[in-house]
């Protein structure tokens, strides 16, 4: 019971800490973290010795939430002075229809 709240615990702190990030350096950095912590916790209770799957899993983890946190950056809005081209939707609110 203790090792399940401790690894719940460990869990909430890494999404905490993780969660917000906006560049692709700071998201891979995140998603390394959240799955290596992940990974770790996982293959340390599904592998037959807890510390070489602890390791694997961290690391497999780790590896594959920095990929995906690095591809899902999103794209920083274009700046309004880019804008070459304005026009209005159905509620007549603006929007950039050309850059």
């Amino acid at each position: 019971m203790n090792r399940l709240l401790g690894s719940a615990l460990i869990g909430a702190i890494t999404l905490n800490v993780a969660a917000c990030s906006s560049s692709p350096g700071d998201r891979a950095l995140g998603g390394a973290v959240i799955g290596g912590t992940a990974g770790a916790l996982i293959g340390g209770m599904v592998s037959r010795d807890s510390g070489t799957g602890a390791l694997v899993g961290g690391a497999l983890g780790a590896a594959t939430g920095a990929i995906i946190g690095a591809a899902t950056t999103p794209r920083p809005a274009p700046a309004a002075d880019q804008c070459s081209r304005w026009g209005a939707d159905a509620y007549g609110r603006e929007y950039c229809a050309g850059y």
